[in-house]
């Protein structure tokens, strides 16, 4: 029987985990590739699926003011398309999701009618109605329907992502600007305009942090509006929505 001395044996088991090594390197490699691609397919899911959330109302707000700054229509024409925009955005995603069901016919004349009244619903609940949560003052409150129908639902939205948002200003007179110790603006479009709304509105912006404030600002200007950051007797973020000849 052939003896095998200790340094051959020691020689085998160094070979054996030698041979192990680039194995086990390999597993742990495709372990973490696994890991990070199901990452990567998750964050793409939450991504796509608030996208498709927040489109509708993106879609409503913007195509609203695309139809009354480019086209020139007037507040509730423009608002109207913007609503007609929308419920037929979300009618194309019932119609995708109808293509997996097999009463399809009985879900779009259904989903139809359900749509159509979320989308009405919202839009009235934000014309007609301001949370005291969300505004400075009942001074505030009794003027919130001289703004503009679009500005209006424009607001509503946003709060719908941030609840804590606070309207600080909405419709002024001379009188306010030599009250606050500033120089009469006699363009200001916070006075009531010839289309009989008031164009802007101040949202506070004071201790509310960068991050926050700048997602407003963003998407307030992607929605179309003016903003214009103002630090002078209170911090507020003003927004405004343009005439269609300026």
């Amino acid at each position: 029987m052939e003896k095998y001395s200790e340094k051959d044996i020691d020689w085998l088991l160094n070979l054996c985990k030698d041979d192990r090594r680039p194995l086990q390197r390999r597993v742990q490699k495709n372990f973490n590739l696994t890991w990070k691609r199901l990452l990567l397919r998750v964050s793409l899911a939450v991504n796509a699926l608030l996208g498709l959330v927040v489109l509708p109302f993106f879609l409503l707000i913007r195509f609203s003011v695309y139809l009354n700054l480019s086209h020139g229509w007037a507040a509730w024409p423009s608002l109207i398309g913007g609503i007609i925009a929308t419920i037929l955005l979300l009618t194309l995603y019932l119609f995708l999701i109808s293509l997996k069901v097999k009463n399809r016919r009985l879900l779009l004349k259904t989903g139809g009618v359900v749509i159509s009244t979320m989308v009405l619903g919202f839009c009235m609940f934000s014309i007609f109605y301001l949370s005291s949560l969300n505004a400075k003052s009942s001074d505030v409150r009794d003027v919130y329907h001289s703004m503009h129908p679009i500005l209006r639902v424009a607001v509503s939205t946003v709060t719908l992502a941030d609840k804590d948002l606070v309207i600080t200003g909405i419709e002024r007179i001379e009188g306010d600007y030599a009250r606050m110790g500033l120089p009469v603006n006699r363009r200001s479009l916070h006075y009531r305009q010839e289309t009989g709304y008031v164009h802007a509105v101040d949202i506070r912006t004071l201790d509310r942090g960068f991050i926050r404030n700048a997602l407003l600002r963003g998407s307030l200007e992607l929605m179309g509006f003016r903003t214009i950051r103002h630090v002078g007797t209170a911090d507020h973020l003003h927004v405004e929505l343009r005439h269609a000849h300026q």
